[in-house]
Parts: C-alpha cells; structure tokens; sequence
C-alpha cells in the first residue's frame, strides 16, 4: 500500500512540475542585447543572488504576457525608506508565478497602466536602488510555493560555449582546519565539509564570472554532495536552498566566494574524491583527487 501511495504521489507531483514548465517556457528573457553580469545563484558576499542582473542600456521588455501587480516609480513615497530596487515593476503572470524588472531608469517612462503583452516595453534599464552601473535586474518568483525560481532554467538559456572553471576545493575538518587536496594526499578518516570555488563564463574569458547551474561531489564513485542553483525557498523567514535536502542558504553560502556543497565522512583506505561542475547549457568540468585515509 505504501508502494502504491508513493507512486501515485511521484505522479503528481511530475504531473504539477510539468505544467508549470509549459507556463514558464513561453517566456523569453526581457531584453534584445545586453551583457549578464551576475546570474541566479552567484555567491554575493555571503548571500545568493535571487534573480539575474544584466549591464545594458537598452529597453527593458516583458518576458510574457502578465496584468501589472506593483510599481514603484521615482516621487513615490509609500514609504519613506529608499528602494534598494530602485524603480521597478511586477507582472503576474497567473499560476502564481511574478516577473520583476528592477533598477530601471528613474527618469525614463514606464509605459505600463494595467497590463503588458509579451515584449512590450516596461522601460529603460539604468541606475536606480542599490546599483552603481547602468542595467537592471530581473527575478522571478512563485507565490504558491513561496520560492524564487533560476529564470535560465525556465527561459531558453543564452548561448554557452564554454566550461565551468573549478577554482578551488577545500575540505575542513572537525576542528575547523582547511586542508587542499591537491596538495595534502594524506588525511585523517572522519567527517569533512567539503567548499568548492566554481564559476563560469559563457563565450569569453574576460566575461564576468557567473555561477555554474549544479556542483556535485563524489567519492570513489558514490554521490555524497549535491548543491543545485534551481530555486530558493523561503520558511519560516529563513531563505533555504536545496543540498541534498532544504538547507539554509546562510550555510552554504558561508565559505565566500565558495559554495559548501556537502558532508563527506572518509574511512580508512584510499578514496578518489571527484567534483563536478556544470553549467545550464551542459557544459562540464571536473576535478579528481587521490587520498590516503589513515
């Protein structure tokens, strides 16, 4: 009975999975030309970035039809603390999904009145909140679920052709000691935090580094570690993201400019421990290390 109760469950819950990708695929990304600065997961200070920020002077358009839930333009004073969005606007897609376009150009016109149609104009991008460079920033959000969604997982991803770069892997241990596995081939068993520095670019080099889309972690073969940038929940006031199962955000974000990607408990013998980096295009790159365990 179990069984069957699981099953039908899985079912469901595909089945949900699978009409919110439909709703969501009909979306593009809203602007015609620009440069991503920053992408969902990115390790900003401490903190993940929620949405997608972009470095462009172009129009700022609707990624899908929506009726316009908020706006806040510059002169108004519902409160009277500064936005850190700066001029920005929400669109409710319905299914409880909401776009937000911010750090628009307070001087120029936001069009919008009641409702927008896919790629209408919204406004211009600019410098507006807590930003110091000309763009914007775009995020996405599911009401229903209280969670804020990696729009490239959603919306057709930009051309990527190039690998995630491993920058660096740490283990630390139960008395906070950070130890390099490239350089220390011999360990003590037990249990270890393992951080890895990951980023990405899509076409360049010189390109701003981006977060990749998943960091997976192994040891001789077996899966002990999984950090996915898909989405971020909120409980209970407390930002989570999935690990292996919700976890707060606060922890793997802790090693700047790190992610910590998982626990590994080592037993004595020799273990090849692998991490993999990929980016939302597919893109990969790993890196593998021999250890003695004593």
């Amino acid at each position: 009975m179990k069984t069957g109760i699981k099953k039908i469950l899985l079912v469901l819950i595909g089945s949900i999975a699978v009409n919110s990708a439909v709703l969501l695929r009909a979306m593009d990304w809203p602007l015609d030309a620009g440069t991503m600065r920053n992408n969902f997961g990115s390790n900003d200070n401490g903190s993940p970035l929620l949405g997608t920020s972009f470095e462009t002077e172009d129009t700022v358009k609707a990624a899908e039809n929506g009726e316009l839930l908020y706006q806040h333009k510059k002169g108004d004073h519902a409160s009277r603390l500064p936005s850190p969005l700066g001029s920005w606007l929400a669109l409710d897609h319905g299914d409880g999904i909401i776009s937000v376009y911010s750090r628009l150009d307070e001087e120029a016109p936001m069009p919008v009145t009641a409702s927008a149609g896919k790629t209408a104009s919204l406004g211009r991008s600019g410098i507006s909140g807590w930003s110091g460079s000309k763009g914007f920033y775009f995020f996405l959000f599911d009401r229903k679920e209280r969670r804020w969604i990696n729009p490239s997982m959603i919306i057709n991803p930009l051309s990527d052709t190039r690998q995630p770069l491993i920058l660096s892997v740490r283990l630390k241990d139960s008395d906070g000691k950070l130890i390099d596995p490239s350089q220390t081939k011999t360990i003590s068993q037990g249990r270890y935090l393992i951080s890895v520095e990951a980023t990405d670019t899509m076409l360049e080099a010189r390109e701003s580094p981006l977060a990749p889309f998943k960091i997976v972690c192994s040891v001789n073969g077996i899966e002990t570690g999984a950090l996915n940038f898909e989405t971020y929940s909120a409980r209970d006031g407390v930002l989570m993201v999935y690990r292996n199962g919700l976890i707060p955000v606060k922890q793997v974000y802790a090693p700047y400019p790190a992610y910590e990607v998982g626990e590994i408990r080592f037993t004595r013998g020799q273990a090849t421990l692998e991490v993999i980096a990929q980016d939302i295009a597919g893109n990969s790159r790993n890196a593998v290390f021999r250890l003695q365990v004593e």
